[in-house]
């Protein structure tokens, strides 16, 4: 049985025009263990599937129809302290401003203590000294020494490297990090990417990892959900998507992306925008930038079907 397990998920915003579909019919699942990868251009849906998983959405935004199963029992329905107890204890987040995490008033060794305290009986300097590693774990420099900073006296970059280490410190079951890697730089980037790897091979932790930048995605996901105004566009192993990738979007991402093994003069690219959510087009979303479209795409919806070894909503499979 899957650890987490997304089916039908619609989330929608209502607003003077109507109702907005941010999300339209999302499915996927992610194992014990295993890192799924979320890619896609902004707007697409991704952050909105992970705060809708953790109970986060912001209002008027409401889950309008589907389930969300974590370790086989359904949590979209929770009220709101059962859902916050899961939250932190069994699905860690990181969020992509550190600044709307921490407390500005709290030094991060406080917060840290308190997170772990919250959620397991510990000792004040056990939990001091766990603090302290994770910092560590993280690459804060002079960890030791920091433990009685505020937030503010670090920089971006190093704010962010808390917020992981406070997802992180309670030890949960399933993290959720929304472009944990975005404020980072390269050194820094590959030392989180290798502790993401450690927790899932170490605890068998679970993560689902939000991010535009496929490089992070190669490196460090077992599988990858590409997706695309609202939607899952593609589903499958990540070296199968990078190589062979069965939906005209995702080749058209593929194609975006430098290589250094062959020099090319000019990078694809995809013409056109995506919709906004009160313009989006008939049948497939993707038709009107897409140019293997035929008469079909213009007037139906297309589900995830299999496409060799990924499954891809396209008509060009059926």
């Amino acid at each position: 049985m899957p650890l987490l397990e997304v089916s039908n998920l619609t989330v929608e915003f209502p607003g003077r025009r109507g109702i907005l579909r941010a999300l339209d019919r999302v499915s996927f699942s992610i194992e014990r263990g295993e890192i799924l990868g979320v890619v896609g251009e902004s707007g697409a849906g991704k952050s909105l599937t992970g705060a809708a998983i953790v109970g986060l959405l912001e209002s008027p935004g409401r889950i309008a129809s589907g389930e969300i199963r974590f370790d086989g029992g359904r949590i979209d329905n929770l009220a709101p302290e059962p859902m916050r107890r899961i939250r932190g204890r069994r699905i860690g987040t990181i969020f992509q401003d550190p600044l709307t995490t921490l407390n500005p008033l709290y030094t991060i060794g406080r917060q840290l203590v308190e997170t772990m305290q919250t959620h397991a009986r510990i000792s004040d300097s056990e939990a001091r000294r766990k603090a302290v590693g994770w910092l560590e774990r993280v690459g804060i420099p002079a960890a030791g020494q920091r433990f009685g900073a505020y937030p503010h006296e670090f920089s971006g970059g190093q704010r962010q490297r808390v917020v992981i280490a406070l997802a992180l410190c309670a030890e949960p079951d399933l993290v959720i990090a929304d472009e944990p890697t975005t404020a980072l730089d390269v050194s820094v980037q590959a030392q989180i990417v290798a502790l993401l790897k450690d927790l899932t091979r170490d605890r068998g932790t679970s993560v689902m990892l939000v991010t535009h930048d496929m490089g992070v995605i190669a490196e460090t996901a077992d599988r990858v959900a590409v997706m695309y105004a609202g939607r899952i566009a593609e589903i499958g192993p990540v070296a199968e998507i990078i190589r062979n990738p069965a939906h005209p979007y995702t080749d058209g991402l593929m194609a975006s992306i430098p290589s250094l093994e062959h020099r090319v003069d000019r990078l694809r690219q995809i013409d056109g925008a995506m919709p906004r959510l009160d313009a989006m087009p008939d049948g497939c979303r993707f038709h009107p930038r897409c140019q293997r479209a035929f008469a079909r795409c213009t007037a139906q919806q297309p589900e995830l079907m299999a496409a060799g070894a990924t499954r891809a909503a396209c008509w060009l499979h059926a």
